[in-house]
């Protein structure tokens, strides 16, 4: 569907606005500009009906990845091949005429991306009624807001028919309502088979919604693998601290990247990240049954423990010094989360270096598999430090009798009555 290969961008610079005449007039005698490497030799592919997230910091070249995959911008090395209708959300406003009401500009978008007058025509009260801008779609889209401008243009990209549809963080202006809806119809359009390249900073909506992740830094491919152990590594990258350093871990490293199954992700042992400013403070973690057991399976209603047993890393303060842990699913969302902090412990003040912590709990997991992430964190602040992070300390699965639906299944009492007045309705 989409094929990358030796892409690069290479723009000129120029420190004042005449060298560019003067570099016009000399030709390659002279050069009059610094080259910047936007993008170099970036080789990859994206199949039909995958969904690939686009990850980096600023100024890593994602946009301008998919601009050139979109054909608005030209590369200076490489090719890119791309079959089927493409629909975009790049820049915020990007392909409309601020002197067009909304109506014209989803009209002439529409238009553009190939569906005909007619085809327009039959389905713009459904672009109209999932913008949701109500009398704004007849005034001039210089007088919208950045949300609403969002909303039109995404109701149109979704409503051509794209085979690839590319997402450049244009939800993050949207209001909360919203991207929820534009994510619920990601997914649709994902699961009837549209390829689709989304950017975002937003690490569990990547997670959420794509299958692979290709993370770019400074212009170059980095990784390009799985979905989640690219961006726990990415993560890894945007969280370790500066110093070295001062333990040495005593838990193995991150797993390498590489497609996997969720069998194969359940057969691992190694943390999927790990990282932090003291590794191997943490001793051991797990999940384990009411018996002091550690398990790798568990069943319905059972009580649960997670136990992290850990050293008082080098010169914390134990007064704001807290231990935290993570249920996550196999895409990295988090599922249940509980931390010493969130209920003001204060038993770490003893004499003693070591301790354990445990956490006890209900099994509410659907059938499915998990893991678990324990940390040893310093709330002295608003910003979490992390001392030590551990994705993927333990891995196990749920399993509950019958057909079940929904992630967590707590205890529920039903009634069923009949109201007072005998009329079979609730008054």
């Amino acid at each position: 569907m989409v094929s990358l290969v030796g892409l690069g961008k290479c723009y000129r610079i120029y420190d004042k606005p005449h060298h560019r005449l003067v570099q016009g007039i000399v030709g390659g005698r002279k050069l009059m500009y610094r080259e910047y490497w936007a993008l170099r030799d970036i080789n990859f592919e994206v199949k039909k009906g995958e969904s690939v997230g686009i990850i980096g910091r600023n100024g890593s070249g994602k946009s301008t990845l998919l601009q050139l995959v979109c054909g608005t911008v030209t590369p200076t090395s490489g090719q890119v091949s791309v079959n089927g209708r493409i629909a975009a959300l790049l820049e915020l406003g990007a392909g409309f005429n601020p002197e067009f009401t909304g109506r014209e500009n989803a009209y002439m978008n529409a238009a553009i991306l190939g569906l005909s007058h007619q085809e327009i025509n039959d389905r713009f009260d459904d672009i109209e009624a999932f913008a949701e801008i109500g009398r704004f779609m007849d005034q001039p889209v210089k007088t919208y807001s950045s949300g609403m401008y969002v909303r039109l243009a995404f109701s149109v990209a979704i409503h051509v028919d794209p085979k690839l549809l590319i997402v450049d963080e244009a939800l993050a202006v949207g209001d909360a309502r919203f991207q929820i809806k534009c994510l619920n119809r990601i997914k649709k359009l994902r699961e009837s088979g549209v390829t689709i390249l989304y950017v975002s900073h937003d690490v569990s909506s990547v997670r959420t919604l794509c299958d692979r992740a290709v993370w770019l830094d400074s212009g170059s491919l980095r990784l390009n693998g799985s979905v989640f152990p690219v961006t726990a590594q990415y993560m890894e990258y945007l969280f370790d601290a500066a110093e070295t350093p001062v333990d040495q871990p005593t838990l193995p490293s991150a797993a390498q990247v590489s497609p996997e199954s969720e069998s194969e992700s359940m057969g691992r042992t190694k943390p999927v990240n790990h990282w932090g400013s003291h590794l191997g403070c943490v001793e051991s973690a797990g999940v384990f049954d009411q018996g002091g057991k550690r398990r790798d399976a568990f069943h319905d209603r059972e009580l649960l423990e997670v136990r992290i047993a850990f050293r008082v890393p080098q010169g914390a303060a134990k007064a704001t010094l807290a231990v935290a842990f993570s249920i996550k699913d196999l895409k990295g969302t988090d599922l249940i989360v509980s931390s010493t902090a969130d209920v003001g412990h204060d038993s770490f003040d003893e004499s003693s270096d070591r301790y354990e912590v445990c956490f006890r709990f209900e099994n509410c997991l659907n059938t499915g598999q998990y893991l678990l992430v324990v940390a040893i964190e310093e709330r002295a602040g608003a910003a979490i430090q992390y001392y030590e992070y551990i994705e993927g300390a333990h891995y196990f699965s749920s399993i509950q009798s019958g057909r079940l639906f929904g992630l967590f299944l707590p205890p529920i009492t039903q009634r069923v009555c009949v109201p007072e007045d005998g009329s079979g309705a609730a008054s």
